[in-house]
């Protein structure tokens, strides 16, 4: 960073520690420029004072910086090329840097080369003509050259050698601020005229006018310097251990041309040794373990590599092996892979804006399986010298297991490995039941109570990303991202790519950069339709930022903060982050959640083995449009909103009676968000066997009144029904002959018939079946309440019994949520859905506000308002049918209660006819 002359010495590096604290400074820099900006003697007396205030927050940076100031006043007058010759004075030190420069000049004379900086009025004068001081002013290391007059030339000073550190310019050119001042008036001068050239700087910042100052020297002649530096170069080859040999560019295109043997002679021409020893107190490198949280905007990961205060090595390891449970958990599909793939690229790139670089790393496929993270891990560690591992921690079981198997190898081997809490708003491993009990376990409600009664740690203020990264001087060996295989393409037989993420590629911004410009444009426009049409496919009322949030390139701690900082502040939207922390919960309780129905009897239930009706629901080709529109928009671009993942989930498992785990494969297999544990949880309770039985279920026709009332979602992405009215998109097989001629559709060519046609019966069958399974395996049901009952793992069964051991002989049984019109089914097996006062099927609305009369039997009766509403759905569907017939309209019923329009009692009615509506 550059310094201002201007300002005050002290305000200056208070700007710097700032600088420092925000990672776009490093320990040994901000040593460097506080020493360039304070000098030798005030550094000694105020840096420790200055660096006190960090011993509390940031102990290993105060215990880094501690090290480098005594590091440097130990050994300030230290030879810098032979560390066991000290030097009395620091006018003997600064004679060798004179004599050094005078060498090199000759040097370069002897074979006829140019110097670096040349000088058109100095090219006649010979070595014996001209010398060298070497004076240090703010951050910049500059020299002059003297003429026998004593008139000075002041050449621009070299850069910054690449791979030089900070501590190293300090070290060189610091030390000596006091004797930039000094003159000695009794030494003798030659003068045999005058000579100058024009002055030049180059600085690493940007470049400023400084005061020069003429520097004298006395009692130092030329033959005195060419013994010291002949001496102390004869010592180099000893003291090679000692000191940092840097690469300095030389434009090749100045340099004449030599003989081979001179240019054999002279191969090391291009190095300059700095004698500057490398600094014992310097950190070793830092390995950033990037897993599932590929951002650098609020990533304490990458914030505590920069506290390390070494380079850093940001590195992802990709073994699929490690990913996968011991079950069937298709953690990584295709989708996935290909977004993930795409989402390294672009945090590859974000880390070469800020001048790191992400390292690509794919253990030996022979050696492939359990433990080839570890392995790649120790192989980085010889390779760099790190000690130091971090990484966001993973709340899989099975991750979690392979995370403790790296931390306790490494930690034997003296490698501190740091896993660091970030992926979820809380850690579901210190969620606990204590003061809240068991009751109403698997709903949104009961987890939130669970984290409200028993807090975890403060989420603290989102993080800010880094502007710049410590680097190494060498980098570890990689793969390239291509090797790591995540967006490979099948190919046809005659060699043609299929090249089936098309439209992903171009329907998603991949970046982390996409993710921020998602959320602000859903909190802008979306976010004010969210809490009432949050289910409607037709209109972008969704925040789509799900894949961003799986894959961590939008963390949930930012997502909520910018959330509660919005104008609207929808609790539904904010639940949806409640809901993702207890699926994680319910996947560390239940670790085979995505493959183990969690209610015993359930896992007896009779699925259909139809694997045409499982091929129609993934392709699109039901007959029902609703459906259909849904799974091509998956198909397509890997995503739907949660209500379309209610439909066709409902239509799978009540309608095509096939079992929930095909659903979550395949979810798994095409969602770009496909998580593991949300997918696992949110299908378990679809499929009638996870702790929370929800008590609706999505019709796949009458839910469109819902989610698409205008046919424009169908419209979208079933093309071949654009055409057809709005009232017949969604049941074309109902559209009349002629209709259908004029629109071009062709059911059974152009599009499928209906797999399934009488959905009232296939419903009523899946009710029976359950039934059925509940009579059969009695002991899982609650006689009292008639519950199902579900076995708790022992980590719940021990919060309940108040932190005691609990003997695993047995089982512990709990009653959890089940859905109404199965109890009521248990009683009459046989029944049919529709006699079921209880029937969960929803009809769907136009908005969420159930009409007057649905509102007022929920206040009185609810059984009532469940048998309304089912009265209500079958002279809907009399209407329609009438409609299409071209019959009319059934005349009103009469005799049956109204409300009272003028009653200011809500509660009021009237026998039917009485009362007639306002308009």
């Amino acid at each position: 960073m550059p310094v201002s002359g201007g300002e005050d010495p002290m305000s200056q590096v208070r700007q710097m520690l700032r600088e420092l604290l925000v990672g776009r400074e490093n320990a040994e820099g901000f040593f460097c420029l506080c020493v360039s900006v304070l000098g030798h003697n005030d550094t000694r007396t105020h840096f420790l004072p200055l660096i006190q205030l960090l011993a509390t927050d940031h102990s290993s940076l105060h215990t880094t910086l501690t090290s480098i100031y005594l590091e440097y006043f130990s050994k300030v007058r230290l030879c810098i090329y032979d560390r066991n010759c000290l030097l009395q004075d620091e006018d003997d030190e600064l004679a060798v840097a004179l004599a050094l420069s005078l060498l090199e000049v000759k040097r370069q004379q002897q074979t006829d080369t140019k110097p670096l900086f040349p000088d058109p009025k100095l090219q006649g004068q010979t070595d014996t003509q001209a010398t060298a001081t070497y004076r240090p002013q703010n951050s910049s290391i500059q020299s002059q050259s003297v003429s026998p007059n004593g008139s000075s030339s002041q050449p621009p000073p070299a850069p910054l050698p690449k791979g030089a550190s900070y501590a190293q310019l300090a070290a060189a050119g610091g030390r000596r601020q006091t004797q930039a001042q000094h003159q000695d008036s009794t030494s003798p001068r030659r003068s045999s005229g005058h000579g100058s050239s024009p002055q030049t700087e180059r600085q690493r910042g940007p470049t400023k006018t400084q005061k020069q100052t003429d520097i004298k020297w006395s009692n130092v002649t030329q033959d005195v310097c060419a013994s010291i530096a002949t001496s102390l170069t004869s010592n180099l080859n000893q003291t090679k251990d000692d000191v940092t040999v840097v690469e300095c560019e030389v434009d090749q295109s100045e340099k004449p041309k030599r003989s081979k043997n001179r240019r054999q002679r002279r191969k090391g021409y291009g190095q300059q040794v700095v004698g500057v020893p490398r600094c014992p107190s310097a950190p070793p490198p830092v390995l950033l373990w990037f897993r599932r949280d590929l951002r650098l905007h609020d990533n304490p990961a990458v914030i505590g590599s920069l506290e390390a205060g070494g380079p850093v090595i940001p590195v992802f390891i990709w073994c699929p092996e490690e990913e996968e449970g011991p079950g069937v958990t298709v953690a990584m599909g295709g989708a996935c892979k290909f977004w993930l793939h795409q989402a390294l690229s672009c945090l590859s790139s974000a880390l070469e804006h800020i001048g790191s670089h992400l390292v690509f790393l794919r253990p030996d496929e022979e050696r492939e399986g359990i433990g080839s993270s570890l392995r790649a891990l120790r192989s980085l560690v010889r390779e760099t010298g790190a000690q130091t591992v971090l990484a966001s921690a993973l709340y899989e079981p099975w991750l979690r297991e392979r995370d403790q198997v790296v931390v306790s190898a490494l930690q034997k081997d003296r490698v501190e490995v740091n896993m660091v809490h970030s992926y979820c708003l809380r850690d579901p491993y210190t969620v606990t039941t204590e003061g809240v009990g068991l009751r109403g376990i698997g709903s949104v409600s009961h987890f939130m109570s669970c984290c409200q009664m028993n807090p975890g740690p403060g989420l603290g203020v989102p993080l800010d990303p880094p502007i710049s990264l410590p680097s190494p001087s060498v980098w570890p060996r990689g793969c390239p991202l291509e090797g790591l295989g995540l967006a490979r393409m099948p190919c046809r037989k005659d060699g043609t790519t299929i090249d089936w993420a098309a439209n992903i590629r171009s329907s998603w911004d991949f970046s982390e950069e996409g993710a921020q410009s998602r959320l602000e444009a859903f909190l802008n426009d979306g976010v004010y339709r969210y809490e009432k049409e949050s289910g409607r496919a037709d209109a972008p009322n969704t925040s789509c930022l799900s894949p961003y949030l799986h894959f961590g390139q939008l963390s949930a701690r930012w997502l909520l903060w910018d959330t509660k900082g919005a104008r609207c502040r929808p609790p539904k939207f904010i639940r949806k982050l409640a809901w993702r922390d207890l699926a994680y919960w319910q996947l560390t309780l239940f670790p085979d959640l995505p493959w183990e129905s969690l209610r015993p009897p359930y896992k007896a239930l009779r699925w259909s083995n139809e694997r045409g009706h499982l091929k129609a629901w993934q392709k699109g080709r039901t007959g029902y449009p609703l459906v259909d529109a849904a799974m091509r928009q998956l198909w397509l671009t890997g995503w739907m909103n949660n209500y379309m993942r209610h439909v066709v989930a409902s239509f799978l498992i009540a309608y095509l009676h096939l079992p929930w785990q095909e659903g979550y494969r395949w979810f798994q297999d095409t969602l770009v968000d496909a998580d593991v544990a949300i997918d696992a949880m949110m299908w378990q309770n679809g499929g009638m066997c996870g702790l929370d039985h929800w008590n609706f279920v999505m019709h796949p026709v009458d839910a469109a009144m819902t989610c698409d009332p205008y046919g424009n979602y169908v419209r979208k992405w079933c093309t071949e029904l654009a055409v057809l009215p709005d009232d017949l998109i969604h049941k074309p097989w109902k559209c009349p002959a002629s209709m259908l001629r004029r629109a071009g559709v062709v059911l059974g060519q152009s599009y499928p018939e209906r797999v399934v046609t009488d959905l009232e019966e296939r419903r009523s069958q899946s009710l029976q079946d359950v039934a059925l399974v509940r009579r059969r395996f009695g002991e899982y049901v609650d006689p009292c309440s008639g519950c199902d009952l579900v076995p708790l793992p022992p980590r719940l069964v021990s919060e309940a019994m108040g932190g005691g051991m609990v003997s695993t002989g047995g089982q512990f049984l709990l009653p959890v949520i089940t859905r109404m019109e199965f109890k009521h089914q248990s009683d009459d097996p046989d029944a049919d859905a529709a006699s079921n006062p209880y029937n969960a099927v929803l009809k769907g609305y136009v908005s969420r506000r159930r009409n007057e009369t649905i509102a007022f039997l929920n206040q009185t009766d609810f059984t009532a308002s469940v048998i309304n509403e089912g009265t209500e759905r079958r002279e809907r569907q009399e209407r329609d049918q009438r409609r299409m017939e071209g019959l009319p309209r059934p005349l009103a019923a009469q005799g049956r209660g109204k409300r009272t329009p003028a009653a200011k009692d809500r509660f009021s009615t009237v026998p039917g006819g009485v009362a007639t509506s306002h308009r």
